[in-house]
Parts: structure tokens; sequence; C-alpha cells
């Protein structure tokens, strides 16, 4: 089970994250660009995907992901229950989405520094 609280820590803890709001709602940003959301109620996050991680954590937990309504869900933007997920899976695609937004500068240094990529 992860909080809200939780996943805002380890959004944040992300190189150049700020977090604003879109349509009143608590958003996670890089170097301007949404990677990443609350709900108001803070019971369900959103993440921007690539199409195939979507598509595997569709197939693989669907009382746990589902894919955000219309063109949204289409582009990889996906829903994730937070009191359902488990924290190192979600620290995990926060870290895709994250790099899926950032510059790829950013996204590169990042990955020198972690051992990751």
């Amino acid at each position: 089970m992860v909080t809200a609280a939780q996943m805002r820590k380890l959004a944040l803890a992300m190189p150049a994250v700020e977090e604003k709001s879109h349509f009143g709602k608590p958003d996670f940003r890089v170097r301007g660009k949404i990677f990443a959301g609350l709900s108001p109620d803070g019971k369900r996050g959103t993440l921007k995907l690539p199409p195939d991680v979507q598509s595997a954590v569709l197939d693989a937990k669907p009382k746990v992901f589902s894919p955000a309504p219309g063109a949204w869900g289409r582009s990889g933007w996906t829903f994730v229950l937070l009191p359902r997920v488990r924290l190192a899976e979600l620290e995990t695609l926060l870290i895709v989405s994250w790099r899926l937004t950032a510059p790829r500068r950013l996204a590169q240094e990042f990955d020198r520094s972690t051992g990751e990529g």
C-alpha cells in the first residue's frame, strides 16, 4: 500500500522535479512537463508510460492499473490505485515516467549517476 505522501516523496526525489497543480490536482513536472499526478483525494496516481509498459502493467494487474479515458489513455497516461500498488513497483514506474518526459541530457545524467540505462 502506498500513500499520496509516499508517491509525492518519490516523485520529488527525481532530478529537476517540481510540484504544481493542473485543473486543481497536484502534478509533478520535470522541466515544466508533467510526468505524474495525484487525484485530489490522494487515492489514485497518474503516470505517463510508454505504450509497451502501459500494456504490460494493464495486463498484469488490472485491479491496480487502468488507462486514463480517451486519447489520454491511448497515449500512455495510466491510473494507479495507490492502496493496491507496491512501493517498489511505483518507484520503478515513476522513474520510467520521469525518463520518458525528461530532456534526453538530464535522463542520461541520471542514468550515469544511478548506474541505470
